[in-house]
């Protein structure tokens, strides 16, 4: 049993106890945090913890976290490419259409089935479903992830997620013209109809930056290196599509268009968005030394760009 106190800020006022939770015990699922509530594992120091209280800046919330449970989940011979590893944690490549975690309709061939069969040893923190896991890509984003190794390990690099100490970089071909230098700054939250989706218009949405750091134009597309500042539910696919730039292939935010012009149909071989996760860059959990890892476009997306008209000539430049 491990026991954790958090202070509730000003931006979490009126916010739901279990959606507080969520967010400050990234690597806990909302009903593996419920359970925790409804197992009286989980106090506030002016009344009784319920799921949907809402929260009052200074509450002092505090978590009785017990042991993980086994896993059941079974170890997969899948292909993995892993950028570093020591007794600590591992770095890999994410594949696109590998889903991170088993869950509903995803219950083998995840990347928690591959870690177990290349790895073995991995962390508990995030309970049975998802050991190891500190933070997740979507389905159809690769690029780099790091994975923790033990328990202390996933606590400390889960903190610098929380804290924002670690640099997230991604690439993404979005439609139409987009200037470096652009910050979104704009809350995110489950879409009130579409709940699938996430969206601007949430009435709990949470605190969500995005900035657009290096940009390069092609007909009718700019190819963009984004930088995330916070890392919410498909954060970088909903705010390119909230200020009118979708990320192309993105067919859930806008991004898969019918109609494309000859000279950039190439577009349309893309089978998930066009985006990837290039750089991350952390402390490392047990000594501190800053580290930093980055994984190219892999070859679907390059593909794609070596087809469009103008790449080849900034390559040559």
């Amino acid at each position: 049993m491990s026991s954790h106190q958090y202070l509730v800020p000003q931006e979490f006022e009126g916010e739901r106890l279990d959606r507080f939770l969520v967010s400050v015990l990234a690597d806990h699922s909302r009903s593996q945090i419920q359970k925790l509530i409804t197992d009286g594992r989980v106090t506030l120091d002016r009344k009784d913890a319920k799921a949907n209280l809402a929260l009052r800046p200074g509450d002092r919330v505090t978590v009785d976290l017990p042991p993980p449970a086994p896993t059941t989940i079974g170890p997969e011979a899948l292909p993995l490419e892993i950028l570093y590893q020591d007794p600590d944690l591992v770095v890999l490549n994410k594949p696109a259409g590998m889903v991170v975690h088993p869950s509903a309709g995803h219950a083998s061939g995840t990347l928690v089935n591959a870690l177990l069969h290349h790895i073995g040893d991995l962390s508990g923190v995030g309970g049975e479903l998802r050991p190891g896991i500190v933070h997740r890509l979507d389905r159809g984003t690769s690029g780099v992830m790091v994975v923790a190794k033990h328990d202390t390990a996933h606590q400390e690099l889960a903190r610098q997620f929380h804290d924002r100490e670690v640099e997230k970089e991604y690439i993404a071909l979005v439609w139409g013209v987009v200037q470096a230098g652009r910050r979104i700054d704009a809350p995110i939250g489950r879409d009130p109809v579409h709940r699938q989706k996430m969206s601007q218009r949430s009435r709990r949405s949470r605190e969500a930056v995005t900035r657009i750091t290096r940009a390069f134009h092609l007909p009718g597309l700019s190819l963009c290196q984004v930088a995330i500042h916070t890392g919410r539910t498909h954060q970088i696919r909903v705010h390119l599509s909230a200020i009118g730039h979708p990320i192309v292939g993105d067919a859930l935010y806008g991004g898969v268009h019918r109609r494309v012009a000859g000279d950039i149909r190439a577009v349309q071989r893309l089978q998930r968005p066009f985006l990837h996760s290039a750089r991350l860059a952390f402390h490392h959990p047990r000594d501190g030394r800053r580290m930093e890892f980055t994984a190219s476009l892999p070859p679907d997306l390059l593909d794609v760009l070596e087809a469009l008209p103008g790449w080849a000539d900034r390559e040559e430049e």
